[in-house]
């Protein structure tokens, strides 16, 4: 027996902020528990630099994204949904300005370790309120005639791929938290989490009903850039 939701796009919202909320909280925790070499003046001044390059980047990706659609008006769908939003456009905008704004400050330390797990966090509370849009947001799945399929009140049930996010980034919360709680290199819990979820973005978009480039998505060309830039950056940086 399938699933039949009726779908509450009001509450996306909300769970977006909780996802913002928790994940700064976190962060803060994560901060106080964890020795920072950074002073207060740079670590906002990568927060910052991050938050802008996030905004940025995912309403770019977010017009890539619709940019293959048959018909597609850039002009009127930027003026009425402001360009869209991608987590994955976030993440790889929000990476590319940090390192921009460190190269500037010349700050050579890696910096992104302590924000691996309050991003994943703060992921899967906001994917809550993308599957209570339902199909009012773009991150539901193909028709399925899986028993766990979720009609979203048109009659057709698809993948909950929002579920399936929760999933997976519960179980790499779990696996950060372990690796942080050991010795390791500078710099490789951040890598982590940004390759595991840029793999998985990329595979989980085969069963999402967006429109292809070639075989894959915009989204699914991202990740594999963002996933090939990451291997240069770990076969070029030098132990810390």
């Amino acid at each position: 027996m399938r699933l039949t939701f009726q779908p509450q796009p009001a509450l996306h919202p909300i769970f977006e902020a909780l996802g913002y909320v928790s994940a700064y909280l976190l962060y803060k925790r994560e901060r106080a528990r964890q020795s920072d070499s950074l002073t207060e003046y740079h670590r906002w001044l990568i927060i910052a630099a991050g938050a802008i390059g996030a905004l940025l980047g995912s309403r770019f990706l977010g017009i890539l994204e619709e940019l293959p659609r048959p018909g597609f008006d850039w002009h009127m769908f930027f003026a009425i949904s402001g360009g869209g939003k991608t987590i994955v456009g976030g993440l790889l905008g929000g990476w590319i300005a940090v390192e921009f704004a460190k190269r500037i400050s010349g700050i050579r330390a890696r910096t992104g370790d302590i924000f691996a797990v309050p991003l994943c966090f703060g992921i899967a509370i906001g994917r809550i309120g993308c599957f209570f849009a339902g199909l009012a947001d773009d991150t539901y799945g193909k028709p399925t005639t899986l028993p766990w399929g979720v009609n979203f009140g048109d009659g057709i049930p698809r993948h909950p791929t929002q579920l399936y996010e929760i999933l997976f980034l519960s179980g790499l919360v779990l696996a950060l938290y372990r690796l942080n709680a050991k010795p390791h290199r500078t710099g490789i819990v951040f890598q982590i989490f940004l390759g595991s979820y840029l793999a998985w973005r990329f595979l989980i978009d085969f069963i999402k009903p967006q429109p292809l480039a070639h075989g894959l998505n915009m989204i699914q060309w991202a990740c594999l850039a963002g996933l090939v830039a990451l291997l240069i950056d770990g076969l070029t940086s030098s132990p810390q």
